[in-house]
Formats: C-alpha cells, sequence, structure tokens
C-alpha cells in the first residue's frame, strides 16, 4: 500500500539535497491532495524553483527515477519568473487546487483578478463543448468523455467561487456549494469516478446542453 505521507517526507528532502535552497515552492495538486484519491490516482507535484535551467528538469528527472513509485509521479515544475508571468486564468485553479508543502503561493494568487476568474471559466467551458462536440462526432471515446466531466468540475469549482466568493476544494462538496445545473454535472462526474457504467450519448448530451447554457446565458 503506498504511504503517501512517508513518500513526501522522502520526496522534499531529496528535493532540498539537489537544489540546495534553491526550491521556492513545492506542493501537492489533485485528488491526493484533496482527500479523494483511489489506489491508483497519480501523485500530482508541483516544484518551482528559483530559475529553471535545462540541467535542472534533467536533475529533477534522475531525482523523480530514485522513488519505487516513479510511474505514478506526475506534475508541474517551472522557474518562479515563469509562474508569476502565466496566464492568470490559469493560475486561478492553479494555486487554489494546490496544497503548500514548502513555502506559499500567495504571491502568485494576489496577482489573481475577478475578471481571470471570469476568463477561466469561459475557458473552460468553451473546451468542454468543442470537447464533447468532437468527442459525439470522431473518437466516441468514453474515456475522453471521463476526462471532459473532470474538467468541467474544474469549471464549476470557479464557478462556485464567482458566486459565493469560496473556493470549494472538494469535489464532493461542491454538490452543497452550488445550484442544480451544476450538481448534475459534478454528481455525473464522482459516479463516473466511482467506476459507474457510461450511458455515452445520454451524459454526452447532458455535459453538452450545460455547457452550452453556460455560454449563452
Amino acid at each position: 500500500m503506498f504511504d503517501l505521507a512517508a513518500f513526501l517526507e522522502a520526496f522534499l528532502q531529496a528535493l532540498q539535497q539537489t537544489f540546495h535552497g534553491r526550491v521556492w515552492f513545492a506542493g501537492l495538486q489533485g485528488s491526493r491532495a484533496r482527500g479523494e484519491e483511489t489506489a491508483g490516482s497519480d501523485v500530482d507535484l508541483v516544484v518551482i524553483l528559483d530559475v529553471l535551467h535545462p540541467e535542472d528538469v534533467a536533475a529533477y528527472d534522475k531525482l523523480l527515477d530514485r522513488f519505487a513509485a516513479r510511474s505514478m509521479l506526475c506534475g508541474f515544475l517551472s522557474g518562479k519568473a515563469e509562474l508569476l508571468a502565466w496566464d492568470r486564468a490559469e493560475l486561478f485553479q492553479f494555486c487554489c487546487d494546490t496544497k503548500p508543502l514548502l513555502g506559499s503561493l500567495d504571491a502568485v494568487l494576489v496577482l489573481v483578478k475577478r475578471e481571470d476568474v471570469q476568463r477561466a471559466v469561459k475557458t473552460g467551458l468553451c473546451t468542454v463543448y468543442h470537447g464533447v462536440v468532437h468527442n459525439l462526432l470522431y473518437e466516441k471515446n468514453e474515456e475522453v468523455l471521463k476526462a471532459l466531466y473532470k474538467s468541467a468540475v474544474f469549471t464549476v469549482q470557479a464557478i462556485c467561487f464567482l458566486e459565493t466568493g469560496r473556493y470549494v476544494h472538494r469535489h464532493t462538496q461542491l454538490l452543497q456549494a452550488v445550484g442544480a445545473p451544476e450538481q448534475k454535472i459534478v454528481r455525473t462526474a464522482l459516479a463516473l469516478r466511482s467506476g459507474t457504467p457510461v450511458d455515452f450519448f445520454g451524459m454526452a448530451q447532458d455535459l453538452l446542453l450545460w455547457a452550452q447554457s453556460r455560454l449563452t446565458d
């Protein structure tokens, strides 16, 4: 059984030994950060260095190779300046979804304004809308549909923030924080995550109509 706490302790120690005080931030994202993981969930790591050089990418790759859980590891690596210059609509979800392990993202999150969150919602809805139509016409793939529902939940989190002023981390708790249309999307996403059989056309239609309604509202 994978011991997340033990892994993170060893990872942070190795990270600091490898980069010798150059780690500006380290954190954990995704389902393991929210406490909603399954046995096969990725370990989604965030590492921000003072400056990122090409050789740092190679050094980080070697660091990750030390761990038996290497196949479970994924995430984000960058330099501080690049992160501060990142698209602020993307920074909203990035910062809010990241659990700090070392350092803080407060200096990044303060850059994000309401209009950036609004753009994050618009972009998310457009991505879901196009993705559903494309999947219905071409891929006809259940895994693609599951990924689109997962993406839609992140958009619901941003909608919830705009409407209530608070960011709800746990997807299960979104059901009590949003209206009926968004509840339906979140409920389906959670069901798919737990292994509920896919009603491909029914679920795709629901997602398409939701994105369409939100986009044209």
